[in-house]
C-alpha cells in the first residue's frame, strides 16, 4: 500500500506517517518546499529517513496533479492547509485557497486522472460554530464563524459533490481538537504547557492569555490519526465527526498544566483581551457516537491524561 500525505511536516501528518509506516505503508509526504523544511515533528518521531518527501503548492492544480500522477497512491490524506483560527481572520485570502481550493485541486486531479484511490480530507469541528448544549454530530448543520470555519465547510461541501457526482471514495473528519506533544508552539494548549514548564523554574515570569471561559473537547492526536485511517477501510465512503465526547474549559487545562508542575495558574496568568478573536466559539461539544458504532474507534486518552502526557514530555526536552 501506498499512502499520499499533504502536510505531513505538521502534527497530524508526523502521526500518521508513522502509524502507516508500521502497518507496512510506503509513504511519501509533500510539503511546499521539501528542501527548505526541517520537518522536525519527522525527525523527532524518528521517520524522516523512512519516507519520500517531495514539494508540492496545494493552490497550484498542475502541482497536485503532477504529483498525484507520478506515484498513483493507494490513499491520500490531505492535512495541509493554513490551521490556525486566529489566523484566518488576518489571512483570509490564504485560507480559503489553501483549505478549499486546495481541497478542489486534489478532487479534481483524481477526477481528470482517473486514479483509483482513497481520498481524507481533514474537517473541522470549527464548521459547526457554537454548538450549545447540545453535542454535534454527523447530522447537525454547519454554522461557521470564522474564515477558517467557512474554508472547511467549502471543502467538506466540494468533498460531498465529488463523492456523489463522480463516484470519489472521498471522505472528511470532522475531527475535534487534539493535542500532543508535536503541536505547534502558536497554538494555546501547547504556549500554556510551555509556560507553566518555563514558569516552574523562573517564578518571576507571567503569560498572557485570551478567553479562557471558551470550552473544547481535547485529544490525544495519536488515536485520531487512526481514525482517519480507519475511514478509509470501510465498504463505503462516509464523514464522521472524531472526539472524545468530553468538554473542558480553557480555564481547566490552564489550570490542571500549571498544577502538574506545583504551580497555581492564578498567580502568572495575566488575561489580554487583544487575544480575543473577533467571533469565538464559547461551547463546542461532540457526540462521537458514530465513530464507535461504525468504525469500532473510541477514544481512550481523555483530557487529564492528554495535559499529564503533554507536560510529561515538555519536562523532558
Amino acid at each position: 500500500m501506498k499512502a499520499l500525505i499533504l502536510g505531513i511536516s505538521g502534527q497530524d501528518g508526523a502521526y500518521l506517517a508513522h502509524f502507516l509506516l508500521e502497518k507496512g505503508y510506503q509513504v511519501i509526504g509533500t510539503s511546499r518546499d521539501s528542501q527548505a523544511n526541517t520537518f522536525s515533528n519527522l525527525i523527532k518521531l524518528n521517520i524522516k529517513n523512512e519516507i519520500e518527501l517531495v514539494t508540492m503548492s496545494i493552490d497550484d492544480f498542475k502541482s497536485v496533479c503532477s504529483v498525484i500522477c507520478k506515484y498513483a497512491p493507494n490513499e491520500i490524506y490531505n492535512l495541509t492547509g493554513q490551521s490556525s483560527v486566529s489566523s484566518s481572520f488576518k489571512e483570509p485570502y490564504e485560507t480559503l485557497s489553501s483549505i478549499a481550493l486546495g481541497t478542489l485541486n486534489i478532487l479534481e486531479a483524481i477526477k481528470v486522472t482517473g486514479k483509483n484511490c482513497k481520498f481524507y480530507n481533514a474537517g473541522s469541528s470549527e464548521c459547526f460554530g457554537d454548538t450549545g448544549q447540545y453535542p454535534a454530530d454527523e447530522l447537525t448543520t454547519f454554522k461557521p464563524n470564522s474564515p477558517y470555519a467557512i474554508a472547511k465547510v467549502a471543502a467538506h461541501s466540494l468533498v460531498d459533490n465529488y463523492r456523489k457526482s463522480y463516484g470519489i471514495y472521498a471522505t472528511s473528519g470532522i475531527l475535534f481538537n487534539h493535542e500532543s506533544p508535536l503541536r505547534g508552539q502558536d497554538f494555546v494548549t501547547q504556549k500554556i504547557v510551555k509556560a507553566a514548564f518555563r514558569i516552574s523554574k523562573n517564578k518571576n515570569q507571567k503569560i498572557e492569555l485570551g478567553n479562557l471561559n471558551i470550552q473544547r473537547d481535547w485529544g490525544w492526536a495519536p488515536e485520531y490519526v487512526i481514525a482517519m485511517w480507519k475511514m478509509l477501510q470501510q465498504g463505503l465512503p462516509e464523514d464522521f465527526v472524531i472526539a472524545t465526547g468530553q468538554t473542558v474549559s480553557l480555564e481547566y487545562f490552564t489550570s490542571k498544566a500549571f498544577e502538574f508542575f506545583g504551580l497555581n495558574w492564578r498567580d502568572y496568568v495575566i488575561i489580554n483581551k487583544s487575544f480575543y478573536r473577533p467571533i469565538d466559539l464559547m461551547m463546542s461539544s461532540a457526540n462521537p457516537g458514530k465513530a464507535q458504532s461504525d468504525l469500532g474507534w473510541k477514544a481512550e486518552v481523555h483530557i487529564d491524561e492528554v495535559i499529564i502526557k503533554m507536560c510529561e514530555a515538555e519536562s523532558k526536552i
